[in-house]
């Protein structure tokens, strides 16, 4: 995976993302391939294909969309965490893991927003 790839979704929760009525458009998508667990990124504009959006679009959709706001604070000198708010102010979202990668952090954070949205 090169750098650029790691600014965009994993393929998984693009196609959550989609379940959910993501509909922004991305500067990358994914070409499915034949196993359905997987997807090639691919960096342009396509509306034809799933729609690959960068953690910092994801995150702002869901603000807007649902209210939901994320951090992902350094735990430790060595491990990080995330924390999901309501813009409201209520936390209803508590984490006990700590990551050993700020990258690691973040995605959890992306799977625990859509696994919050997908039960609202």
């Amino acid at each position: 995976m090169n750098n650029l790839e790691k600014e965009f979704v994993p393929y998984e929760q693009a196609v959550a993302l989609k379940e959910l009525r993501f509909d922004e458009p991305c500067f990358g998508y994914y070409v499915e391939l034949k196993n359905p667990q997987e997807g090639l990124l691919k960096i342009g504009l396509d509306n034809d294909f799933l729609q690959a959006p960068t953690f910092s679009q994801a995150f702002r959709w869901f603000r807007e969309k649902y209210g939901l706001w994320q951090i992902v604070p350094q735990n430790t000198d060595i491990d990080w965490t995330y924390d999901i708010l309501p813009i409201n102010g209520i936390h209803d979202y508590s984490l006990i893991d700590v990551f050993e990668t700020y990258e690691e952090a973040e995605l959890e954070c992306l799977k625990k927003l859509i696994e919050i949205t997908k039960t609202k």
